[in-house]
């Protein structure tokens, strides 16, 4: 179908504009200064034809010096008015689209040379298919978006023209400019047609996305609305009724709880302006919860409440006594500090850090300690914390913050002033989030805990007044500036008449009431109990002999159930029978004495064990193996004792070519087990002069002792478990130092009148007494 034709001059008044591509059919009014209404009043020497082009400068390909587009749009000048401002309103009329093949200037003017851009389209299936489609369409986006005049509409309807709606559409379709210019350059009307049916479907989209986000919008702002109208219904409601508003309810609460609290100056100050803050913030907000919560640490926590000490100083050691058996020294510190507290009230509460092997009591002697100063008991566990945050707290501005642990804790008990244990402290570690144990420092120091600064509160709050108690078992992995503000006890492992006392005293008593036996009149007699101690536990605390009453207390009341007849005393023989073969040997009474086999001491972090040191030599070259996962510092001991032999071999009744040609080997038994430190020296000198001269060691002498080049004996460590350790195995005699003699203080009454003890200065002692 061919487009209308229409005869234009050869050539026409050019207006080129940037903001606007007119396309035919369109009306629309142009606001022009006074020198360009010159180019549309010189429109009526043209038949009132004049010429629109788009002038760009992001193609050049498709575009006219000037950067004017090549395609325009013959345009008709309706009307020419002028108005106040000195503007010229122009009412144009789209005609058709038009080539511009060349332009000329006249004076002010730009004349174009153009010809008609002729549109043809055959009706056929597929254009009547794209009509409806665009007609449809184009109603759904009218129904999204600003409806068009009715009369439009209704012209939309009766539209079959390709081309006539293409362009119809393209003026609703909002698109860029450039677009647009694309659109009036495509002179194939169907090929226009898919284009803007493209472009609509995009738009009808947005307009649907669109639509759906303000629809919800507009329903959760009609509930807010709802909200706030019922609430105002219910303020009006509960005022008529006399009672209090809710949120007012909770702004007096707290406002009460602020002036109780007993708040110090500056913290007072804080209270108030978050309360006020808090009273301009909508209940709905997640901002609320965060300020209320932040409100409800800050007055809550103990900032004047205190437990009265108790300082009866003889009802203190009686509750001491009652809870734990011997401890002397940690017993005494305890009742030193409730006698300065009883001379000057306002004193820093002392910081102790109980250090020993598994079981020996360490944290239930902190409840007992609460206990007999009527204080009240904290306890958190350090083991595996790697977060500063844990003892410091977030801040405030992460979601879901909360104070430390120190805080919290003080928190929940109530006082400023309770037995805080920290427990295995020695097992805390770091990573990228922070060190807990430098975070300690502040807590620790009695010099600087009186203004301890959660992150969380942001406020001080004075820990003076708290009892820190922390354990490890042992102090080697504890940060040397964390471990100087602390005072260190330590609590070795328990003889065998303490495990004795301790299980008649407490741990029997526990298990019959743990397992329901007390009534049923079961007695352990003390060879039950010493065969449980000797034969079946072999350790420095006590939980694996209370694991053990435990399994003879339940099998029992099994018996009991399969209506047996009921036990009355467990004695060794019924000891043997429920819990099967005895799981412990004495390792020194069962051997015999023998040759390069010497008996030594070790500390471990689960208390003291004994070890034998192995000496053994084959021909071979000249050198020394050392076997059994041996540290460092002990193959140094190993070396150093060997030097020692060969530069004294002639005291020693050893022949001089003994180490020519011979490979000597020093072997320590339990090969798995890694072994560190210099105190095997003495062991290993003994057991090479043993092995050299051909004289058996005595097996049941054990000793102990670093070795020099020169041959003196030097000082160790853990005299007492490792002394521990030997009588638990069997030992009749110990070697130690000299050095060592004071230790013997701390070591039981009934372990030194069983024992034998030498003490030497030279490793010749050492040897005259093992040999």
């Amino acid at each position: 179908m061919p487009h209308t034709t229409i005869e234009i001059p050869s050539k026409l008044p050019l207006f080129s504009q940037k903001e606007t591509v007119v396309f035919p059919y369109m009306l629309l009014p142009l606001y022009v200064s006074e020198r360009d209404a010159a180019t549309f009043r010189e429109a009526d020497s043209y038949e009132k034809y004049v010429v629109l082009v788009f002038e760009r400068t992001d193609d050049p390909a498709h575009e006219l010096p000037g950067g004017r587009c090549e395609i325009g749009t013959l345009c008709k000048v309706n009307q020419i008015k002028k108005l106040d401002d000195g503007r010229y309103k122009v009412s144009l009329e789209g005609v058709t689209r038009v080539r511009i093949l060349d332009t000329e200037p006249s004076g002010a003017l730009t004349l174009a040379y153009c010809e008609i851009v002729r549109e043809f389209v055959e009706k056929n299936l597929a254009s009547d298919a794209l009509v409806q489609s665009l007609n449809a369409l184009l109603k759904i986006a009218l129904s999204h978006g600003k409806p068009l005049p009715g009369d439009v509409m209704k012209m939309i309807d009766y539209i079959d023209n390709p081309a006539r709606l293409s362009d119809l559409v393209a003026l609703y379709v909002n698109l860029p400019t450039v677009d647009l210019q694309e659109l009036l350059e495509t002179t194939d009307p169907l090929e226009r047609l898919k284009k803007v049916y493209v472009q609509l479907t995009d738009e009808v989209q947005r307009m649907q996305i669109k639509n759906e986000v303000a629809g919800e919008v507009t329903k959760r702002v009609g509930k807010n609305q709802k909200e706030y109208i019922l609430r105002e219904q219910m303020k009006h409601i509960q005022e008529e009724l006399g009672d209090e508003d809710p949120r007012n309810s909770d702004m007096n609460e707290l406002r009460r709880k602020i002036e109780d609290a007993g708040l110090p100056e500056e913290v007072k100050k804080i209270a108030d302006k978050e309360l006020k803050r808090l009273e301009r913030i909508n209940q709905a907000s997640p901002e609320y919860n965060v300020s209320r919560t932040y409100l409800d640490y800050l007055t809550g926590m103990p900032w004047n409440n205190s437990t009265a000490d108790t300082l009866d100083m003889v009802r203190a050691e009686e509750i001491l006594n009652e809870d734990h058996y011997n401890l002397k020294k940690v017993k005494e510190r305890i009742l030193e500090f409730l006698a300065v507290r009883s001379l000057k009230e306002n004193m820093k509460g002392p910081v102790l850090c109980f250090v020993g092997p598994p079981g020996v009591g360490k944290t239930s002697l902190g409840k007992s300690i609460a206990r007999s100063m009527g204080r009240k008991f904290v306890r958190i566990s350090l083991g595996g914390v790697r977060d500063e945050a844990e003892i410091r707290g977030h801040r405030r501005t992460y979601i879901g913050a909360l104070p430390g642990r120190i805080i919290k804790e003080l928190y929940r008990c109530g006082v400023n002033n309770p037995i805080f244990m920290l427990d295995e402290i020695d097992k805390l570690g770091n990573d990228f989030r922070g060190d807990p144990a430098s975070a300690l420092l502040e807590v620790l120091d009695p010099e600087q805990n009186f203004s301890f600064n959660d992150h969380y509160l942001d406020v001080a709050f004075d820990l003076s007044k708290v009892m820190f108690i922390t354990t490890a078992n042992q102090l080697d992995p504890i940060p040397g500036p964390l471990k100087d503000r602390m005072e260190v006890i330590r609590l070795a492992g328990y003889s065998s008449l303490e495990k004795l006392q301790i299980a008649k005293k407490f741990i029997v008593r526990r298990e019959l009431e743990e397992n329901g036996l007390t009534d049923r009149g079961l007695v352990f007699n003390d060879e039950a109990l010493q065969k449980i101690i000797g034969d079946y536990t072999r350790e420095a605390g006590v939980r694996s002999m209370q694991r053990t009453v435990a399994s003879i207390c339940r099998k029992v009341a099994k018996e009991i159930t399969q209506s047996m007849e009921p036990r009355s005393c467990i004695t060794p023989e019924i000891v043997t029978e429920l819990l099967g073969p005895k799981k412990f040997h004495n390792e020194v009474a069962a051997e015999n004495d023998r040759i390069g086999v010497v008996t030594g001491l070790a500390w471990t972090e689960t208390g003291g064990d004994i070890l034998f040191i192995e000496v053994t030599s084959m021909p071979g070259k000249a050198e020394l193996l050392l076997t059994g996962s041996l540290g460092d510092v002990m193959k140094e001991s190993a070396r150093a004792a060997l030097s020692y032999i060969e530069a004294h071999a002639g005291e020693f009744g050893i022949k001089p070519d003994a180490f020519e040609n011979r490979t000597i080997h020093i072997h320590v038994p339990s090969g798995a087990i890694p072994k560190d430190g210099p105190s095997a020296g003495v062991t290993m000198v003994t057991a090479l002069v043993s092995l050299l001269t051909g004289k058996p060691a005595r097996r049941n002498v054990a000793m102990t002792g670093e070795i020099t080049l020169t041959g003196r004996v030097l000082a160790i460590g853990g005299l007492k478990e490792k002394v521990l350790a030997a009588h638990r195995a069997g030992v009749s005699t110990v070697v130690a130092p000299e050095r060592n003699r004071d230790d013997l203080e701390d070591i039981p009454d009934n372990v030194r009148s069983e024992l034998q003890f030498i003490f030497v200065n030279e490793a010749a002692e050492a040897l005259a007494a093992a040999l």
